[in-house]
């Protein structure tokens, strides 16, 4: 095209214009600030709201945290400390007591010589998480994640060596019987694998136990339940109770979705009754009544008996957030499986229950994490939390007494760590299984 063309020709352009920046009010914080705290009237004035909100607060928090204390031996001294630095009016948080006494929050009152076996268990429970959690961890490690309920509970508790070898051996006596009868019937073969390692439990271990702690004495010095404390005691349960509780809220989901008319019936009277009460009735239940539904004699550990009733709480509430994934599968999914000629377990196992997981994990995380928070509730039944028992444990020393806000502060930002990073692993979980890309 000719130049004397192109000048005739208003609408065409035959040249480009040079790159040019964006105006200074559409790139940058400038622009963020316009889109998020200054769009319109409104959101101006709630903006300059909290603003002077955010500012009287910090004018009290700020001085309070500087002027702490992390040296001294009790609070009298502390607040002379702060005196001293900061003037006579000055106020100052006192974190020399979580110095001095940050082992009890940890370990409540686990003996001090004996601090090893819960770090170590600790430090198992990563080792046995990677394979279930981590798809580039090798899973030859899930052996090791088979086993570590047993280590663990030996490892806290103490006792004989003998002890979880044999508990553990009820689960490979009932895998036994429903690998033997699985081939003649799957739902039969389940019920008599769960009623022989029950009969194990119940008849055969005692003696089983006894015999061989009486050949080979081998185990660790005990540690009674009401020396446990502290974040040990909460982990203990709130471990134990989401690892159990996922996979009987998937068992009572599918139950209540069933076609037999008895399961489903049971299924939903379990779930709604669960639901309908609150979790310290079922803590005093624990603690009080489920003595009486055992053997005479039994001495069930109260510990124990807690993580039981957690866990039955816990999978109620799994139940209906699975539920819900379950029911938001399209009807073609089933009939799909159902084409293919795969059984109701094949379907559920390679079809419907990986979408449906996918589906409902912020629910299932979600319950987990109020799970974890709910474990302060033991205090009810005796057992030193965190949150409550060994912060007035410490608070009733006469060298902490009066002392408020620095115990409860310190419990809640470990509280906070725990409950953060389940939540950023469902959001990493969450965008690994995606896969939709729109």
């Amino acid at each position: 095209m000719s130049d004397t063309h192109a000048q005739t020709v208003s609408f065409v352009r035959d040249t480009m214009l040079p790159q040019a920046a964006p105006p200074a009010g559409q790139a940058g914080a400038v622009r963020w600030l316009r889109e998020n705290l200054f769009s319109g009237w409104l959101n101006t004035v709630l903006t300059v709201l909290g603003l002077i909100a955010l500012f009287y607060i910090l004018r009290g928090l700020v001085p309070w945290f500087v002027h702490g204390v992390w040296t001294a031996d009790n609070l009298s001294q502390c607040r002379q400390i702060i005196a001293e630095r900061w003037g006579p009016d000055a106020t100052g948080a006192c974190f020399a007591m979580i110095r001095e006494r940050w082992t009890q929050f940890l370990f409540g009152f686990y003996p001090s010589d004996l601090y090893w076996r819960p770090v170590l268990a600790l430090a198992l429970m990563f080792v046995a998480l990677a394979p279930i959690l981590f798809p580039g961890v090798p899973r030859r490690l899930a052996i090791f994640t088979a086993l570590y309920p047993f280590v663990g509970f030996w490892l806290l508790w103490g006792g004989s060596i003998w002890l979880p070898i044999v508990a553990a051996t009820g689960f490979v006596v009932g895998y036994g019987v429903w690998r033997i009868l699985n081939a003649r019937s799957g739902l039969l073969s389940l019920i008599a694998g769960v009623v022989a390692a029950f009969a194990w439990w119940l008849f055969a271990a005692e003696p089983v136990n006894d015999a061989l702690t009486s050949a080979l004495p081998i185990g660790l010095d005990v540690v009674r339940s009401d020396r446990f404390g502290g974040f040990v005691l909460s982990l203990t349960i709130g471990v134990a109770a989401i690892a159990m509780s996922l996979p009987m809220g998937i068992a009572l989901a599918l139950g209540r979705r069933s076609d037999m008319f008895l399961i489903k019936t049971m299924s939903v009277c379990f779930i709604e009754f669960i639901r309908g009460v609150p979790l310290i009735t079922l803590l005093f239940t624990a603690s009080l009544l489920l003595n009486y539904f055992l053997p005479p004699g039994t001495n069930f550990d109260i510990i124990l008996r807690v993580i039981i009733m957690v866990t039955l709480f816990a999978a109620a509430y799994i139940a209906e957030v699975i539920r819900g994934g379950l029911a938001a599968l399209p009807r073609g999914q089933y009939e799909a499986a159902d084409a293919l000629g795969l059984s109701y377990f094949q379907a559920q196992r390679l079809i419907v229950l990986p979408q449906a997981l996918k589906i409902s994990i912020p629910g299932i995380v979600s319950t987990f994490i109020g799970l974890f928070k709910d474990t302060t509730l033991v205090i009810f039944v005796g057992l030193l939390d965190p949150l409550k028992g060994i912060t007035d444990a410490v608070r009733a020393s006469t060298d902490w007494k009066g002392i408020y806000w620095e115990p409860y502060i310190f419990v809640g930002a470990i509280f906070f760590i725990f409950c953060f990073g389940m939540s950023r692993y469902s959001m990493y979980l969450e965008r690994r299984l995606k896969r939709d890309h729109r």
